[in-house]
């Protein structure tokens, strides 16, 4: 018995085949599309630690916020961008690896993403300044844009002359300034020497002023002030610094020195769109996989030839009950 050429069956099962065999010797074709190459420096200083995100509905800390925000990110990069990873800690930024492809690498980098921590941390100290100025001129060497992640905290905090100045050239390198964290204070986890969170951090556990360099303006007026003993005054100032919140101001002035944008973090998408308002853009060739295209299809048209009578049953049906419905009832006036 020769096989009904016209079958649909037989059509579909056909083409499952010939899509089977296009998915085995398919070969990857070279296209060019728009790429980017970025560094993501990360702070992992300790008010890095406040929890005032959320997920899922529970609280979650402003590292493991970056992280998550970092992770899709990696999903909205187009094939062919290149990523490299830094942390910022003290006064400076330790290049973690340089750039690799985000979808070749993407298993290594996520593990990277998901394995920073606070404790790599080597000092206390949070000069935030410092660190972006040297994330710049390390960005400027990897010719990549930067993506400089910070609540803004400076600890201790800036001295009363304010900020170092930025002695590179503004805009040289593109990118974001990120700022991390809430808007209200909310209060930073203390951990023990080995690690172990045992509470918050008190007034008395952080300084509230810097003694570095010039006293402030009316620093004359303080109790046991004296002009070359004592220029700051006799008494320890007291302030918020055992608080944290996201110093935008702050952030927005750096951004501005250097010719960066400035955004807060919010999720994945948002970054990545943020981001990609001021990247730089490159044209780079790029293989272009066609196999799960030809695979996706031989898995359709076997679905189709086997649930194929099923549907023309299911059709023929619904054909049917639409004109038992058209005809007018016995009984029923036209």
């Amino acid at each position: 018995m020769r096989p009904d050429l016209r079958d649909p069956r037989l059509i579909m099962l056909v083409l499952a085949i010939l899509s089977l065999i296009a998915a085995l010797v398919a070969l990857k074709i070279t296209i060019r599309r728009p790429s980017f190459d970025l560094l993501a420096v990360v702070d992992i200083t300790g008010s890095m630690n406040v929890r005032d995100y959320a997920a899922s509905g529970l609280p979650v800390s402003r590292l493991d916020a970056v992280k998550a925000a970092l992770r899709a990110m990696l999903v909205e990069a187009p094939c062919t961008s290149h990523l490299s990873l830094g942390i910022f800690s003290e006064r400076k930024t330790f290049l973690l690896f340089e750039p690799i492809d985000v979808c070749v690498d993407f298993a290594p980098l996520e593990a990277s993403i998901e394995a920073l921590d606070w404790r790599m941390a080597w000092e206390g100290d949070s000069r935030v300044s410092a660190g972006l100025f040297g994330a710049i001129d390390l960005a400027r060497q990897l010719k990549s844009d930067l993506l400089f992640f910070t609540d803004g905290q400076e600890a201790p905090p800036l001295p009363a002359r304010g900020a170092p100045t930025f002695e590179g050239r503004a805009g040289e390198v593109r990118g974001l300034v990120v700022g991390v964290g809430g808007y209200e204070l909310s209060p930073i986890p203390k951990f023990d020497d080995r690690g172990r969170e045992i509470g918050f951090l008190g007034v008395d556990d952080v300084p509230h002023e810097s003694r570095f360099g010039l006293p402030p303006e009316g620093a004359e007026r303080r109790e046991g002030y004296n002009a070359r003993n004592a220029p700051f005054g006799a008494a320890v100032a007291v302030g918020v610094e055992h608080l944290s919140s996201v110093r935008e101001d702050y952030l927005r002035s750096l951004a501005e020195k250097t010719g960066l944008a400035y955004a807060h973090l919010e999720d994945g998408k948002r970054l990545w769109s943020d981001y990609a308002a001021v990247a730089s853009a490159r044209s780079r060739e790029g293989a272009f996989d066609l196999r799960p295209f030809f695979g996706s299809a031989a898995a359709l048209f076997i679905f189709f030839a086997a649930a194929g009578p099923w549907l023309a049953r299911a059709l023929v049906r619904l054909r049917q009950a639409v004109l038992i419905n058209s005809q007018p009832r016995p009984g029923r006036s036209k």
